[in-house]
């Protein structure tokens, strides 16, 4: 069976083909200023997963839902404001911290994470999360969403077993990459794709400074609309 591919749009956002060829959108914010022009516009959606109800996170889900009519992972509380939104979410609510929705094969649990949280709006989204994905291959791979580093994070490494981590490291609104090592060393995951970074001066953290922090963890770098196999 194929790999799984991730490619980084840039701040948060993430485009992930399953091995199946399933097209999954992780916190699409299209819109953010690191994305490429030839990414703004998908040409086929079939998820899309939000781990909070933050604009940057948020992105462009409704309009893409619209659009594709996808299916959509997030927090019961977010899933119900985009359908208030105009976004197509069906009956079944969305799931909330320890939950597992599986769709076309592929598992989607979330699972903590410490930020804070409202919908673009001001109103009321549920906690923040993070999703650990897991895939047709079984390959897991854990989006952090917006967080910092947390002991709990061992229990994820211990129940989900991520293959790969992908963290925020720019600092100020989530962890920075000091932070970012020790999540490493909870999680004991030795691959890491690094986000929420760049986007804007004050989000200061860089690859380079993670791994003077995770000297034993492979950090695969991106840079925005680069694609890898994991």
């Amino acid at each position: 069976m194929p790999d799984v591919s991730v490619t980084w749009l840039g701040h948060a956002s993430f485009r992930v083909d399953s091995p199946s060829g399933k097209r999954i959108y992780v916190d699409p914010w299209l819109d953010n200023p690191k994305c490429p022009e030839n990414e703004k516009k998908p040409d086929r959606v079939d998820i899309i997963a939000v781990t909070h109800g933050h604009s940057d996170h948020v992105g462009n889900t409704v309009e893409m839902s619209k659009e594709f009519k996808p299916e959509i992972v997030a927090p019961i509380e977010l899933k119900g404001w985009l359908g208030d939104q105009g976004a197509d979410v069906g009956e079944m609510p969305g799931p909330n911290k320890g939950g597992t929705v599986e769709v076309d094969g592929i598992k989607f649990t979330l699972v903590n994470a410490f930020h804070s949280g409202s919908t673009p709006d001001g109103g009321y989204g549920g906690e923040p999360t993070g999703i650990v994905i897991t895939f047709e291959n079984d390959t897991a791979i854990y989006f952090a969403g917006d967080t910092c580093v947390f002991g709990d994070m061992q229990l994820i490494g211990r129940i989900y077993g991520p293959d790969v981590a992908v963290l925020p490291i720019g600092g100020h609104f989530t962890m920075d990459p000091r932070e970012a090592g020790v999540a490493l060393e909870l999680l004991g995951t030795k691959r890491c794709i690094p986000c929420h970074y760049g986007t804007f001066p004050l989000l200061k953290g860089t690859p380079e400074e993670l791994k003077q922090h995770a000297p034993d963890v492979e950090i695969l770098t991106l840079e925005p609309g680069e694609t890898i196999s994991v």
